[in-house]
């Protein structure tokens, strides 16, 4: 088993040599005689304790551990000042700026060694808990993203004409959102990975209250009358239902937020003239905005019961004309900087071609073998 290592960092080589004595045997000891190498040997070897002495030419020891702290690959290594520095002020500002613990010279060698046991020891078992931490969120997250994904297959399942319609508008959604945090228009819509990542997360769940709507209407192969289209409109509010429902529980601040706004606002127009609520511009939340392109997009593309798929070409002009009216206009200027990407997406998660079922022998009459060419 690998013994833990200490950085030893002192201007003084009796010093040193003191301190490798007293560890020698328990640890694999690594020094410095300036700030300048302990600052580089802490980023390199990042050792699991360190060993400051205060006063040291050029860089002294508070503004070594100052560094330390500051810089996010140091940060959680503890430091122990090991100094001639007997004052209590001395002790405390080693203590502000983020040490553990505090030694004065000369030291008892033994005190040391229990000193760096404990504060390693200490170290070990933080590291070890933030692994586990780590694990049980990994586990946690997978659980979540599972769960959105079965319930948003639930719904594209009663509608048979969607197929890869989940993949390709979680991609869609996380172009737009990239190009949008990366864009000019970025602090106008402040976008982070963490919240990148459930908006693609959430996705799926955009159409989840479709499994409210009668199969009369949903798995209707033809276009809807004014009062079918009046119901089929309700699968926002009872998507927003859906979620609300499950969001009561584990509070506002879950990621089912936005899984709700995207449920309950993506058929929104930027003008105002959509539904449920007929918000307008910015009123509509950003998630749903995003997620109303990618869906017209990937509807447009589509094939479906009342039209054939559209080319990528004629997609890209209807949503150019629709700009400013269903659609925000700076998501649309996005999107025809990217157009090429979301090809590229719905080629990648294309449909399969639908199968070709074999009319069985029996089921050809006389009057089919007499019209059909030999």
């Amino acid at each position: 088993m690998k013994s833990p290592s200490v950085l030893a960092v002192d201007d003084s080589v009796n010093n040193i040599d003191l301190v490798v004595g007293a560890l020698r045997t328990q640890y694999s000891i690594s020094v410095a005689t300036n700030g300048h190498d302990a600052l580089f040997l802490a980023l390199e070897e990042q050792p699991d304790l360190i060993l400051l002495d205060v006063m040291m030419p050029e860089i002294n020891g508070y503004d070594v551990c100052r560094s330390l702290k500051q810089d996010p690959r140091t940060r959680e290594i503890p430091v122990i000042f090991l100094t001639a520095l007997h004052d209590d002020m001395d002790e405390a500002m080693g203590l502000k700026l983020g040490a553990v613990d505090y030694i004065t010279k000369p030291f008892n060698p033994e005190l040391l060694r229990r000193r760096v046991e404990t504060h390693i020891s200490l170290k070990t078992h933080r590291d070890r808990l933030e692994d586990l931490v780590a694990e049980r969120t990994k586990q946690l997250n997978l659980t979540r993203d599972t769960t959105i994904e079965i319930a948003g297959n639930l719904a594209e399942y009663r509608d048979p004409e969607t197929g890869g319609h989940i993949r390709r508008t979680q991609n869609y959604v996380r172009c737009l959102a990239h190009a949008l945090r990366n864009g000019t228009a970025a602090p106008a819509y402040p976008l982070d990975d963490d919240h990148i990542d459930l908006l693609v997360k959430s996705a799926p769940l955009h159409d989840i209250g479709k499994v409210g709507v009668p199969d009369a209407i949903l798995l209707k192969p033809g276009k809807l009358t004014p009062e079918e289209f009046d119901t089929m409109k309700q699968h926002t509010i009872y998507g927003r239902d859906i979620i609300t429902a499950s969001e009561k529980r584990l509070g506002n601040e879950s990621f089912l937020r936005i899984a709700r706004e995207i449920a309950y606002s993506h058929h929104e127009w930027w003008d105002g003239t959509g539904y449920p609520l007929g918000l307008k511009g910015k009123d509509i939340p950003l998630a749903g905005r995003l997620m109303a392109l990618a869906d017209v997009y990937d509807a447009l593309i589509s094939k479906r019961a009342y039209k054939p798929a559209f080319s990528h070409h004629r997609a890209v002009r209807i949503i150019t004309e629709a700009k400013g009216s269903h659609f925000d206009p700076k998501l649309v200027d996005l999107f025809l900087i990217h157009e090429k990407a979301f090809h590229r997406i719905a080629n990648e998660f294309e449909d399969p071609p639908e199968p070709i079922i074999p009319i069985p022998p029996a089921a050809v009459t006389k009057k089919d073998k007499e019209t059909c060419p030999a």
